[in-house]
Parts: structure tokens; C-alpha cells; sequence
């Protein structure tokens, strides 16, 4: 069997074991595609066994993302997904030495997350007006702490009680209710008074009356961050505003967790170190 072919073989029972293990599908579908460009790599060195990769033909690989202008914080996310798919070769005896093992990550420093002021709050609220759809995603993004993958896929019955959102339960993550302010409500509200008539249950749809996708929402908004000179932003920041601006607020971490659904204490607290640093607190994201 050519590495090729064991390679596509072994992957394909990786991601049934990735699935049996609960992985979010966005993880999944990463450690697919990273094992998938390292089997492409090793063809073109001729390899033919799994159990020739070598350490250094894995250090080779590294070397030949970080040649081809892959940031230092993907690469560890590849090299993550390479460690992981070669302890589960060994847990199936289908190697006897792990070459992964021994490979270190690069080392880069984290970039904080990026927190909006109160100026760019309201510049990005006053280019949304005209856009009703636009204004209620940014009114939920920041006074809610929703993922924007939640935000696609609400349904019209997640938001039957106005003063509360519902998220479904998705994948590892469990239902929660978020309570909405009188701000987001409002959008909300002006926002389903000219969604398109249509059968889909979808609350946030296209022009053509079919559900918005995580990618459209997500270029629409960074439009939009352009057109209110917000620098630097990007969707994923409109989360880690609110969270930030919630702690600063005196909300306790123990319920931020539960609002935003993070599954460990810890990842709530990291957000506290933030606090540190001078950071205008807009009144509108205190509502909670």
C-alpha cells in the first residue's frame, strides 16, 4: 500500500475516531485538512509506510509551512493536529515509534484580544442604522456574546420570549438562555418587521429569503467595520467585547461562562487580565 493510499485510509478511521470523541465538526474538518497536506508533502518525498516518517521529515514539513508564509500560530495548530492524528497511529499499534513526539512548536506571542471602545461601539451602531439586519447582528454580537455560528443558526423559536435568546444545544455544547437588553431587543424587533416572508425558520436570512451563512455574515460585518473606521477588528472581537466589558461591569465570571458558553471557568478568567489595562466601558454593554 503506497502512503497515498494508507494515508487515506488511516485518516478516514482519524476522523470516525475525532467524531467518537465528540469534536466540534470546525475541528474535525481542520485536523482533516492538515493531515490531508501532510500526506500530499510526504508523497513528494517518496515515502511509502507510515512507519518511515521519520522526526525529521516532520521538521521538514514545518520548515516547508513556515518557507510558504504560514504564521507561527497556524503552524502550531497543524503541528497540533500532526501530534494528535500520530498518538492515535500509536494507540492503534499501526506505528511502534511516535516521530511526532519530540517536535517542538514554534514559539510566538499571543495577540490580546482586540475590545472596542465606546466611540468605535457607537460608530459601528451608527453605520448599521440603515440596515436593519446588519444593526440587530451587531446589537447581538455585543450584548449577548454569541458565536457568530449561533447568531446563523437561531430560529425564529429561539426568539419567541423577547426578553431572552435561546441557543440551541450544538454538538459538545449544552442549551443556555442569554437575556437580551432593551437595545438588542429593539433591533431585534426593527429587524424582523422587514425580514424577507419566507418558510425557513432561520431568523436572519438573505435578500432571496435563504438562511445567512457564517461566511456572508462575516464579510458583511467586516464591510462594515471599514465603513466605521474600526481598525484592526474583526468579527470574533464583538464577543470578546462584551465578556470584557460584562467583567469590568462587576458581573461575576461564574455567569459570563454561562452566558457565553465557555465550558471552563478558566477561559472566562483569562479575560481578567484585560481588565488591567485602560479600557472606556460603554454603558450600552452594562445592560445585563
Amino acid at each position: 500500500m503506497n502512503v497515498t493510499n494508507e494515508f487515506s485510509t488511516v485518516r478516514k478511521n482519524f476522523i470516525n475516531y475525532l467524531k467518537a470523541q465528540g469534536k466540534a465538526s470546525s475541528t474535525i474538518l481542520a485536523y482533516g485538512k492538515d493531515i490531508e497536506q501532510l500526506s500530499e508533502f510526504l508523497t513528494k518525498k517518496q515515502l511509502t509506510r507510515m512507519s518511515s516518517v521519520l522526526p525529521e521529515h516532520l521538521e521538514e514539513f514545518k520548515s516547508y509551512l513556515s518557507d510558504n508564509q504560514y504564521l507561527p500560530k497556524t503552524v502550531c495548530r497543524k503541528l497540533n493536529s500532526i501530534k494528535t492524528f500520530f498518538r492515535y497511529l500509536e494507540s492503534e499499534n499501526l506505528i511502534t515509534q511516535n516521530p511526532a513526539k519530540a517536535i517542538p512548536q514554534p514559539k510566538y506571542q499571543l495577540k490580546p484580544p482586540r475590545i472596542l471602545s465606546k466611540m468605535e461601539y457607537r460608530a459601528l451602531r451608527d453605520v448599521a442604522r440603515n440596515d436593519p439586519r446588519v444593526a440587530a447582528i451587531i446589537e447581538l454580537l455585543l450584548q449577548t456574546g454569541l458565536r457568530i455560528s449561533e447568531v446563523t443558526r437561531l430560529k425564529m423559536e429561539d426568539i419567541a420570549n423577547k426578553d431572552e435568546i435561546k441557543v440551541s444545544a450544538f454538538e459538545s455544547h449544552p442549551e443556555r438562555k442569554i437575556p437580551l437588553s432593551p437595545a438588542a431587543q429593539q433591533a431585534l424587533a426593527r429587524y424582523l418587521e422587514v425580514r424577507p416572508q419566507s418558510n425557513s425558520k432561520i431568523v436572519f436570512l438573505t435578500k432571496t429569503s435563504r438562511p445567512l451563512k457564517v461566511r456572508n455574515m462575516r464579510a458583511l460585518l467586516t464591510r462594515y467595520f471599514k465603513l466605521a473606521g474600526i481598525e484592526d477588528a474583526t468579527v470574533n472581537d464583538l464577543r470578546h467585547t462584551f465578556i470584557v466589558h460584562q467583567l469590568m461591569a462587576g458581573v461575576p465570571a461564574a455567569l459570563i461562562q454561562k452566558l457565553v458558553g465557555h465550558k471552563r471557568r478558566s477561559t472566562t478568567e483569562k479575560y481578567l487580565t484585560l481588565i488591567k489595562e485602560k479600557i472606556e466601558v460603554s454603558p450600552q454593554l452594562q445592560e445585563l
